[in-house]
């Protein structure tokens, strides 16, 4: 790691791989932080720690002395290809080295773009310990953590935000918009991704089935014998998915949502004028409970292993922020604006940024 550079009160460290580590200053000082909240950013497939470079300084200037924001640095450019297990067992490794380095932190939360969420599940899998568990030499660092509730990677789990991520997996039924819908081009497409998208390709379309164990998304809905995949997830005090309810050429509204074709909400134009962009939310309580329970009969658009993606999904709580930048000039780059990968082309993003922080749990 090179040494800090302060600039308006945001002090930044970027290391030789490309990573950003993000603090707020104290007294002038770039190497002091009492920050003990680790916020960890992953970036989507082709992406660099810089994607999340704007969210990063947002979230420092915001919420004060209070969080650490590490973006994620060893899944860059074509190392997203390599398959979503493979991005996770890194992503797990560098969260697990950022911890031995900051010894003070106590809590943690992930903020993840597109397929990034996919690999920070498989992350918390891995990282997740049951109740009574620390993988940190000082046991002392989770005495504020309830006995009860299981930690990630030792610390205490607060937030795990997604940002148009293929939850469900891009296969068929207009998952992938740029596919138009049309049928006989998503089948095409489900035999051909592989050439592109290499490993990570099989993943998303639901046609990997390594050594007999099934698709690797259906595996991540359960409490798998590899990680405690829905434990892990289970142990974020909040869990919240923001969606492109239109103009995301990459990643489906309903995919990114969690929700069954039947199940997407009508929405109208914002009037609130903090958030322009936030067009429908709504919290839904894990499956068994009244609000937003998933129709025990199903969907009959849905083929049967998107249909358990769902149900397993649904067994914990999930707050759920639909997006629209329908009047944007820019709105057929929605997947990258919503995350603002772009500090000067994407800003009219920039209200969901503030949006996540506002309702940001410290």
């Amino acid at each position: 790691m090179d040494n800090g550079a302060a600039e308006n009160g945001v002090c930044f460290k970027e290391s030789v791989n490309g990573g950003h580590d993000v603090w707020r200053c104290q007294n002038g000082d770039s190497a002091a932080s009492s920050a003990d909240h680790l916020v960890v950013m992953v970036h989507g497939i082709l992406g660099s720690a810089n994607d999340w470079k704007f969210a990063a300084e947002q979230f420092v200037r915001s919420l004060s002395n209070n969080v650490f924001v590490h973006c994620s640095e060893r899944n860059v450019a074509k190392l997203t290809l390599d398959g979503v297990d493979v991005m996770g067992e890194r992503l797990a490794e560098e969260v697990q080295e950022v911890i031995k380095q900051k010894p003070d932190l106590r809590k943690i939360s992930f903020v993840a773009h597109s397929i990034g969420g996919l690999v920070s599940r498989y992350a918390i899998g891995k990282l997740y310990q049951p109740p009574g568990r620390s993988n940190l030499e000082d046991s002392s660092s989770i005495e504020s953590v309830e006995s009860w509730r299981g930690t990630v990677g030792g610390l205490e789990a607060m937030n795990f935000v997604t940002v148009a991520t293929p939850h469900l997996g891009s296969r068929g039924n207009k998952q992938v918009p740029f596919l138009f819908g049309v049928t006989a081009i998503e089948k095409v497409a489900t035999h051909l991704i592989h050439w592109i998208f290499k490993r990570t390709g099989r993943h998303l379309f639901l046609t990997d089935d390594d050594e007999g164990k099934g698709p690797l998304l259906k595996r991540m809905v359960e409490d798998h014998y590899e990680y405690p995949f829905i434990s892990a997830l289970r142990t974020f005090r909040r869990r919240v998915a923001y969606s492109n309810v239109g103009y995301d050429h990459i990643v489906g509204w309903r995919t990114s949502c969690i929700r069954r074709i039947s199940e997407l909400p009508k929405w109208e134009d914002s009037l609130n004028e903090k958030y322009p962009h936030i067009v429908y939310e709504e919290h839904c309580e894990a499956y068994g409970a009244d609000d937003c329970e998933p129709n025990s009969v199903g969907d009959s658009n849905l083929d049967n292993v998107e249909e358990e993606l769902v149900m397993g999904l649904s067994r914990v709580s999930w707050e759920k922020v639909d997006v629209s930048f329908h009047t944007s000039r820019l709105r057929f780059a929605a997947h990258s604006v919503i995350q603002v990968k772009d500090h000067y082309m994407h800003t009219e993003g920039a209200d969901v940024i503030q949006h996540m922080i506002d309702h940001f749990l410290v």
